[in-house]
Order: structure tokens, then sequence, then C-alpha cells
């Protein structure tokens, strides 16, 4: 394998993932509203980054070892699925369960693409 293609499958699913989270924690900005004491806004955006948290871990983990990005990645893409079911216009299944299963697609080809080396 070239070494630019090898450097591009192992470091598309980082970067995309550092994305991803950034992208998640925008929604985190609803807790800044008028009237709203430190403490609930501090509470709020603990809340909300829940998610950010996930992704940053699995992350974490994944840098290392890619097979746990292709495992988890998307079994937090069925998560929330199941979790939303019902609650959300299905476009929003695809802004966040949608880069999910891309990424663990990602990661299992840098997994498999790193043990055939």
């Amino acid at each position: 394998m070239h070494d630019l293609s090898r450097r591009t499958i192992v470091w598309t699913p980082r970067i995309l993932t550092l994305l991803f989270a950034a992208f998640l924690s925008l929604f985190a900005l609803d807790v800044f509203q008028e009237g709203e004491t430190p403490g609930r806004i501090l509470l709020g955006l603990a809340i909300h980054l829940i998610p950010v948290y996930l992704v940053l871990g699995v992350l974490g983990l994944a840098w290392r070892w890619d097979w746990i990005g292709a495992a988890f990645f998307p079994l937090l893409g069925i998560w929330y699925l199941i979790m939303a079911w019902g609650d959300v216009d299905w476009r929003a299944f695809l802004l966040i369960s949608g880069p999910l299963f891309l990424l663990g697609a990602l990661y299992l080809l840098a997994w498999l693409k790193g043990r055939a080396v």
C-alpha cells in the first residue's frame, strides 16, 4: 500500500470524528438563555454534551485500535435510532446516525487495511 493512501485511510476517520464531535457540540448552545443561572447553564451544558463525550471516548480508544471505532460507532448510531425513534424527523436520523455508520465503515476499512500490511 502506498504511504499516501495508508495515511489517508488512517487519518480520514479520525479527522471526520473530530468534525462530527464539533457538529454535535453545536446542539448544546441552546442552553444559553436569558435569565438562567450559571449553575443551570453548566448543568445543561454537561447534559447536552454527553453524546460528544461518548464520541470522543470512542475516538480515544479507536485512535489506537481501529476495530473499536468499527464496532462502537455503528452501535452508537443504532442506540440513537432506538432512543429517538418517533421523537424526531427522519432527517435527524440521517444527520446523527448516518455519520456514525459512515465512521464505523471508515474505521473498519482502516482496521482491515492495517491488518493487511
